[in-house]
């Protein structure tokens, strides 16, 4: 199992994303975090990172971060309480954090929060690409060496996006409701959404074919 990234900062319940992620990894061995940027903000934070370096400590608590740290019974008002509180009491959840992946290939896949340059190798990838791209990757046509499984950029509507070298799985349930998940196995991939008080139940792909077919249809093939 692959979670793709942003666990926290969206919403009141991060420590229990993350307890759910952990609990994952232990029950699921080979399960991967692989880090978004929201949850890198946090790597930082318990890093040490001084809150007055560039304001990106100003910058995380308006995306989500103060609402993380309350989630933690962490005051962002006192930030160094707040890094010793998660440091001693969730250390389970410093470490999945400190061992998350940044960019895995298997297969026809690579897995990734945001995605990846497509001007360079996939063993060439920057740390800030993998986290943080968005236009350069999804506006790039062609075929890449791998079918890139990613997050970081959500979907409208709210249900995956299969292009020639793409799947993009964040359907923005912190505002849609609707949290995707592919399922792979040899020569298909399926889709389900699990929805609040609705569970889970498939849920169709958009196939966005820009002149070179779909992933899909080539797995199919």
């Amino acid at each position: 199992m692959r979670f793709l990234g942003d666990i926290i900062d969206r919403g009141p319940e991060s420590r229990a994303a993350m307890d759910m992620v952990a609990d994952t990894l232990d029950r699921w061995p080979g399960s991967r975090l692989m880090l978004g940027n929201h949850d890198d903000w946090l790597l930082q934070f318990l890093a040490g990172r001084p809150p007055e370096e560039d304001d990106w400590f100003e910058l995380w608590m308006e995306q989500g971060g103060q609402e993380t740290l309350s989630s933690y019974a962490a005051s962002a008002d006192r930030p160094r309480d707040a890094r010793d509180i998660i440091l001693d009491r969730h250390a389970r959840h410093v470490q999945v954090l400190r061992e998350a992946s940044i960019l895995e290939c298997n297969g026809p896949f690579a897995f990734v929060h945001a995605g990846v340059d497509p001007a360079a190798g996939f063993d060439a990838q920057m740390r800030g690409t993998c986290l943080r791209i968005r236009s350069q990757f999804l506006q790039h046509v062609g075929l890449l060496d791998h079918v890139v499984i990613h997050g970081h950029s959500p979907q409208r509507p709210a249900q995956p996006t299969v292009t020639e070298n793409r799947i993009s799985m964040d359907t923005g349930a912190f505002f849609s409701g609707v949290l995707s998940v592919a399922a792979i196995a040899p020569g298909t991939v399926r889709f389900m959404a699990a929805r609040e008080r609705l569970g889970v139940s498939p849920i169709e792909a958009t196939r966005f074919d820009r002149g070179l077919g779909t992933a899909i249809d080539r797995l199919a093939a």
